[in-house]
């Protein structure tokens, strides 16, 4: 996946903040970052999981 430029990345931001609006941005990256905190959170105890299972099977 290729990354993305300075460009790139500031003319997404400009269209997130045409649709959204500049008072609905905070709420929204507070948002993204629960979602990302809780992503994370349920990858580790998925990966705790497996290790549970691996050391059973031993």
């Amino acid at each position: 996946m290729p990354m993305l430029g300075g460009q790139e990345l500031l003319i997404i931001l400009l269209i997130v903040l045409l649709l959204f609006g500049g008072s609905k941005l905070p709420e929204l990256a507070r948002s993204l970052g629960k979602a990302k905190k809780e992503f994370k959170k349920g990858m580790e105890e998925e990966e705790a999981e497996g290790k549970e299972e691996k050391e059973k099977k031993e």
